[in-house]
């Protein structure tokens, strides 16, 4: 087990350093650092002094990869790529573009984004699984048929719609929760109410039907057939042995989502005014600070990677029959 997770750690590095290039290729090559200079100052008919000025005052003056101004191994150290994409490597990610401390933001940002995206994942990961068992338990039958239909109802309305109307209704027109905001101890509960029942209810129909297809894909297998010859009831062929064997595509898609909660979510962070790492992406964006975008595309990958690992050592735990090399 230990050499296996060794493997693919190291696996994981190639792939981290291309994302990491791929990434530099975009923000420098891409986009010069002159670029962003102008983009950054907003105005019209920028001067080359302010252009300097910026980009003394972020590091950016540097030679991209090569320093032919210094000696030994200046030439790599003292270079953009060397200050801003390797140093990320040991989670350096340095100040954003107004001066921040962009770890230090993210290490504050990412309890917002658990307290809301955590809910979200565990009550939907219930909710989904549940009302998918209970349509192949009631397969063929107008719970079956109804359920579908209010499914492919749910997937066809955007979440911005939830988004609006929940706040409408439970904000403006019933008072019951803040309609965005953020709090501190207890008092947080109110404000996480409404972001995650709207975030539970938005996956609800492609999440429920996806689960539904495991089930009933199991449910026309041998295994299922002897059990039922051996006189097992339909609901403990259910739930004991066809929930069991579908652990796998399950877990498939619940582990690698599980890092990634850690990102939080980009359109509810930003409508409910929470201070998480999604609303702290967006607001990169819109300003247009490289810095913080950079980072959270190089921890999305690292947090992908670590899921994809997860799910691999997960299957062990539900089939015996798959054993790590």
């Amino acid at each position: 087990m230990l050499t296996y997770i060794v493997r693919r750690i190291l696996y994981a590095v190639p792939i981290l350093i291309g994302v990491n290039l791929i990434t530099f290729m975009l923000f420098f090559v891409v986009n010069t650092p002159d670029d962003m200079a102008r983009m950054q100052l907003g105005a019209k008919y920028v001067t080359p002094e302010a252009i300097e000025k910026w980009k003394i005052e972020r590091g950016y003056d540097k030679p991209l990869l090569l320093n032919e101004d210094r000696g030994g191994w200046k030439r790599f150290t003292e270079t953009i790529f060397f200050e801003k994409s390797i140093a990320m490597f040991v989670f350096d990610f340095g100040q954003s573009d107004d001066g921040r401390d962009i770890g230090f933001e993210i290490k504050s940002r990412m309890l917002p984004s658990l307290a809301i995206a955590l809910p979200v994942f565990v009550l939907g990961l219930v909710v989904y699984i549940t009302c998918a068992l209970i349509m192949v338990f009631f397969r063929a039958t107008y719970i079956d048929f109804w359920g579908l239909v209010l499914c492919v109802a749910l997937m066809s309305i955007s979440s911005l719609f939830y988004i609006i109307v929940g706040q409408f209704l439970m904000s403006k027109l019933w008072h019951l929760v803040p309609i965005s905001g953020f709090g501190t101890g207890l008092d947080v509960i109110k404000f996480l109410v409404l972001p995650v029942v709207i975030g539970v209810i938005s996956s609800a129909g492609a999440n429920t039907r996806w689960y539904r297809t495991i089930f009933l894909e199991e449910m026309g297998k041998e295994y299922v057939r002897t059990a039922r010859a051996k006189g097992l009831s339909e609901h403990l062929v259910l739930f004991r042995h066809v929930l069991k064997n579908a652990m796998i595509p399950i877990l498939t898609g619940a582990v690698v989502v599980v890092p990634l909660l850690f990102l939080g979510s980009l359109i509810v962070e930003s409508f409910f005014g929470i201070p998480g790492l999604g609303s702290y992406t967006i607001d990169a964006i819109n300003s247009q600070d490289f810095a913080v975008v950079r980072a959270m595309v190089f921890l999305g990958s690292v947090l992908y990677i670590i899921g994809l690992i997860l799910t691999d050592i997960s299957y062990t735990l539900v089939d015996p029959r798959i054993r790590l090399q």
